[in-house]
């Protein structure tokens, strides 16, 4: 039997501070910025069956129930208690937490004392951009404050992950040049109000290089786009000290890990897809583990506002895992030390590497 250790949880958000209805739990179990379809329920997918499965015995209650008795016995709990028992239960040793997200979420400490775990930050650099911006008021202002900011968080910061700059930030993988940047910088303070996002691609391409020369680990969103042309790129940066980290790279999960087969500074985020895709998420997992070096591959929940998505996330990783490697083993394929040893990288031993977590 595979002993999956404590998780290192790569990549995720706060959970909410508030008590929530049915509606509002409800629109955190999908994957998409509005309500069910008249007459649907995002409890009828992978992720809401899987919060049925693991987390009401946590809570007190039976496998599978209702929702709506589900979420009585949260509220009979309350928001803290209920998180706490949650997320303790979850089996997660540290989380790196994207604090760059709206909403009244939980920062670093709180869900370490939440979880009875240790927490570190992950600065969003669009958002420590665009705060940059709301503050300088030139272009020579802008330019050396951003610079500033982005070294000063890595003093502290555990990783940076940009959102925006796969999607924006790579019609060319070298560093912009000075002219550029300047003239990108000029156009966006002359048209900014502030709050508005910072969506041009050459200071979005200034920003990554920035932080690459930090040498802090670089987490990159690949969310549902192709992560191939970001190829040019991992050879830009080859041998400069930084990682890469690819997040939620489903369905191109097979592509993440190929990158990360070709470059030895580019790893592949097993993220939330195997929550989403619940019951076969070992299926999911076995794809991604046939292109990847398995010391490339890291565990991380991506979980945001409800810490069932912690719970289910780290649940269904370790049934995947064991299922998966637990066959290999069972037909002679691996021996049980290899299996155990390549559980505990995927797990936290690889994010505790590149990381310099203790």
């Amino acid at each position: 039997m595979i002993e999956t250790p404590t998780l290192v949880d790569q990549y995720c958000h706060g959970v909410l501070r508030t008590e929530l209805g049915l509606g509002t739990f409800e629109a955190h179990l999908g994957r998409t910025a509005g309500p069910p379809a008249p007459g649907t329920t995002f409890f009828d997918t992978q992720t809401g069956f899987a919060v049925r499965r693991w987390c009401p015995p946590l809570l007190g209650l039976e496998p599978h129930c209702p929702p709506a008795r589900y979420l009585a016995r949260r509220r009979e709990l309350g928001v803290l208690e209920s998180g706490r028992r949650l997320l303790r239960a979850s089996g997660i040793s540290t989380y790196l937490v994207d604090t760059g997200m709206p909403g009244d979420l939980t920062g670093p400490d709180e869900i370490a004392a939440a979880g009875d775990a240790r927490a570190h930050e992950i600065v969003r650099l669009e958002l420590l951009a665009e705060q940059v911006a709301d503050t300088s008021g030139t272009v020579d202002a802008l330019l050396a404050n951003l610079a500033e900011a982005v070294h000063g968080a890595a003093a502290t910061a555990v990783a940076f992950i940009s959102v925006a700059g796969v999607r924006q930030g790579f019609a060319a993988p070298e560093p912009p040049g000075p002219g550029e940047v300047r003239g990108a910088a000029g156009r966006w303070l002359a048209g900014r109000r502030v709050g508005d996002r910072l969506t041009d691609p050459v200071l979005l391409r200034h920003l990554l290089w920035i932080a690459v020369s930090t040498g802090r680990p670089l987490q990159l969103q690949v969310g549902v786009e192709d992560p191939m042309p970001l190829g040019d790129f991992a050879a830009a940066t080859a041998g400069l000290g930084t990682d890469l980290v690819l997040l939620h790279g489903y369905p191109y999960h097979r592509q993440a890990a190929h990158l990360a087969s070709v470059f030895p500074h580019v790893y592949a985020d097993l993220g939330p897809v195997l929550a989403q895709t619940g019951a076969r998420a070992a299926a999911v997992l076995a794809e991604t583990l046939e292109p990847a070096p398995f010391g490339k591959l890291l565990f991380s929940s991506g979980a945001h506002g409800l810490p069932e998505l912690h719970v289910v996330a780290a649940a269904v990783f370790r049934s995947a895992l064991g299922r998966v490697l637990g066959d290999w083993v069972g037909d002679g394929a691996w021996s049980l030390t290899d299996a155990q040893r390549v559980a505990t990288m995927i797990a936290s031993g690889t994010a505790r590497r590149i990381y310099g977590l203790g």
